[in-house]
């Protein structure tokens, strides 16, 4: 039986042979990698004996992670080349040796390649503190990965540094000219007296002999072995004091530098606090603390670039959502939230980081309307919050106009169309494709308690009746804006829906994010259905209580981390009537003070007082005569197509032949409305024609003119809209 450390051919060799001097490993392999002899030395440093002669390399307990290069090592060799490298070795008592390998082909006299003779020596011997220095360098780029938030970053580092590598770790960063401390850190769970060292968001200023000051003046990791010779250049009295009780044996100071610039200076000390068997750096833990720097530095400066751009584009965000929702609306009660997304760790998804395109918006319409909208527009940072500030003044600029939420839709698409993304470039002729952007709008009539809505691509809102939670209804649910439709240039068609609420209703309306945005702790995301269920389950336990309970319930309902902007609007209707009268009459000029002596009565018995009930009674004259004078006068003459023995109108409605020839005068009549709110009265006057009515400038001698702008001067709000079968005319006035 072959002994390790013996040869067949030793017996011919003098007692001291080469090999046997040389105090470097030497194994032989055959050309299938088996060992065939190894020296004394190799006994000694890998502590194993016989029983590996004859076996494989890899019986060396090369690590696993090591095998493909001691594959690669012996293809390359038994080609003829020379091949070096560093080895991970398990020692036969268990403990593990680094070493340095240099191997080269093994020739048979005729020139043949018969083997391979590997030369190897310790690299490194593996104490805990050797194994920290080596993986030192990884976890640090591991953990700087994994997040680009400031503070993050700089307690992950703090947290691979400490204990493993320093007793207390310091990190100050620069604002402005002067240096801050961020962090803190010492090991096993001790912290530093109230004011010894400086704590965090403490200013700090280092004396020009101190070993940061000259690291970071120098621009390179200084060393301090012996702290004795330095302990007078500590910034304070205490904080000396409080290093010679804890015992500190050595420093390194490493100055933080990306880009050129001096970002602050991370220090890093030895004591007595772990109890090391040698707690003291070296010349190659300087070497490591620099490296380390250099990317610490350059995952803060990426932090604080990213930190920077955020601030941007959320402030950004804030300053274009509404600050606050209309505060009293006459039927409803509202709350809000708004949550931009929040850096996350790293789950395997990439790391979450800005805020998106989430938008909500509550505008007062025409004779105490409500229109109500939420949105997402994709993509997120700057960009997407600069097209939703951008859409929340287009929309709010085309609810003004009083049209259906489909007309409103449309319009909004059409716009949006032209929006070219600016991250795609246009390449020759290429199209570049619009923002997409899901949103649902919404108008609420509290008085007839109707609500009208199109849906562009958004989920469908939540809908609370006694006590119920279900999923408002939506027959389609629509594509979103900025989506073309079959053929070119194709329009998307969003159809309108209406619904009669029941007094104390709630809906709720909310962006992809509260649905989607957070991961079970395994790391996989919960389907969507999942998250609709537990929204439905955290609305329904509060569904009875108020709006602001039920919009924290809903924020709060699936559990996890965010990684997206949320936007969440509860809007609950109220219990109670709100006061309305109405009266048609007919269009006839006699009919004006009747339609006067209706309002004033009215008026009086919702306590208007004197001189706003007279002011309100004069304006319902002006509208209401403007409404007359225009229904007696011809309306716009209609393009008539003769096709056979009828005459068709553009809306294809057939007349007979005589009809052309009739002077009798067609009846028309006008339908009053009057609204009571809160604290405001709206009067609407609704016809069948469908001119609206425009403020004109009346000359000296005119005896008409001036009832619009009578409505203009006097009234809080006036306006018109066009309805199904004509149009409506209305103010607003205060109550009292």
């Amino acid at each position: 039986m072959k002994r390790w450390g013996e040869s067949p051919f030793e017996s011919l060799l003098p007692p001291e042979t080469v090999l046997g001097q040389m105090e470097m490993a030497v194994i032989v392999c055959d050309r299938f990698s088996n060992v065939i002899y190894g020296n004394a030395f190799a006994a000694d440093l890998f502590g194993y004996g016989e029983e590996y002669v004859g076996h494989s390399v890899l019986s060396l307990s090369i690590a696993e992670e090591d095998h493909d290069q001691a594959t690669e090592l012996a293809r390359h060799v038994l080609k003829g080349g020379v091949w070096e490298g560093t080895f991970s070795n398990v020692r036969g008592d268990g403990s593990t040796v680094y070493t340095r390998a240099h191997a080269v082909p093994l020739r048979h006299p005729s020139g043949a390649i018969d083997g391979i003779v590997i030369f190897a020596r310790e690299a490194l011997r593996s104490n805990q503190r050797d194994q920290d220095r080596y993986g030192l360098l990884d976890r640090i780029g591991e953990r700087l990965s994994a997040s680009l938030e400031l503070e993050q970053t700089l307690r992950r580092v703090a947290d691979t540094l400490v204990p493993q590598f320093a007793d207390h770790v310091f990190i100050d960063l620069f604002a402005g000219d002067r240096l801050f401390r961020r962090v803190s850190r010492h090991a096993a769970g001790w912290a530093p007296p109230p004011g010894t060292w400086a704590e965090v968001d403490e200013p700090i200023f280092y004396p020009a002999e101190h070993f940061c000051a000259k690291a970071m003046n120098r621009r390179d990791a200084v060393l301090v072995e012996d702290i004795v010779q330095h302990r007078f250049s500590a910034p304070t009295e205490s904080s000396q004091r409080l290093g010679d009780d804890m015992g500190i044996t050595s420093v390194i100071a490493a100055p933080l530098l990306a880009r050129g610039e001096l970002l602050g200076v991370m220090s890093l000390a030895l004591s007595n606090l772990s109890k090391r068997p040698d707690p003291h750096y070296d010349g190659f833990d300087r070497d490591l603390v620099g490296a380390i720097a250099s990317r610490v530095a350059l995952a803060i400066d990426n932090a604080m670039l990213f930190e920077e751009e955020r601030e941007t584009a959320l402030a950004f965000q804030k300053n274009l959502l509404p600050g606050d929702l209309p505060p009293k609306l006459d039927g409803l009660k509202i709350a809000w939230r708004y949550e931009p997304a929040k850096p996350l760790e790293s789950h395997g998804h990439g790391v979450q980081t800005q805020v998106g395109g989430d938008w909500y918006d509550v505008i007062p319409l025409s004779a105490g309307r409500v229109g109500i909208v939420i949105g997402d527009v994709e993509g997120r940072g700057a960009r997407a919050a600069a097209i939703m500030g951008q859409l929340r003044a287009a929309l709010r600029a085309f609810a003004q106009d009083d049209k259906s939420p489909a007309d409103i839709l449309r319009k909004l698409d059409e716009w949006v169309r032209t929006m070219e993304r600016p991250d795609r470039p246009r390449y020759g002729d290429e199209t570049v494709r619009p923002p997409l952007v899901s949103c649902t709008y919404f108008v609420y009539d509290a008085w007839s308690r109707t609500l009208s809505f199109a849906n562009a691509g958004h989920d469908p809102p939540l809908l609370i009746v006694d006590g119920e939670v279900s999923d408002l209804e939506l027959n389609s649910k629509g594509a979103m804006l900025g989506v073309r439709g079959p053929g070119v240039g194709g329009d998307i068609l969003f159809n309108e829906e209406t619904c009669e609420l029941k007094p104390g209703a709630t809906f709720i309306l909310y962006t992809d994010g509260l649905i989607e945005r957070r991961p079970k702790e395994d790391g996989d995301y919960y389907t969507r259905e999942q998250s609709r269920q537990m929204l439905r389950d955290a609305v329904a336990a509060v569904a009875r209580r108020d709006v602001e309970s039920i919009a924290d319930a809903a924020y709060q309902a699936v559990p996890g981390d965010i990684d997206d902007d949320a936007a969440i609007v509860v809007v609950r209707t109220s219990a109670e009537e709100l006061a309305v009268e109405q009266r048609a009459f007919s269009a006839e000029p006699i009919m004006v003070s009747e339609a006067r002596r209706m309002a004033a009565e009215t008026f009086a018995a919702w306590g208007m007082v004197d001189d706003k009930a007279e002011l309100a009674c004069l304006l319902v004259s002006e509208v209401v005569t403007n409404v007359v004078l225009h229904a007696a006068s011809p309306a716009p003459t209609r393009e008539l197509v003769l096709e056979g023995a009828q005459v068709f109108a553009f809306d294809e409605t057939p007349w007979d032949l005589g009809d052309l020839h009739r002077r009798e005068p067609v009846s028309k009549e006008f339908r009053l409305r009057l609204r009571r709110g809160a604290e405001s009265i709206w009067v609407e006057v609704f016809d069948s024609d469908m001119r609206l009515p425009r403020i004109r400038s009346a000359g000296e001698t005119d005896e008409g003119g001036r009832g619009l702008y009578l409505v203009d001067q006097l009234a809080t709000r006036w306006g018109s809209r066009p309805t199904k079968d004509g149009k409506a005319v209305w103010f607003e006035l205060p109550l009292r």
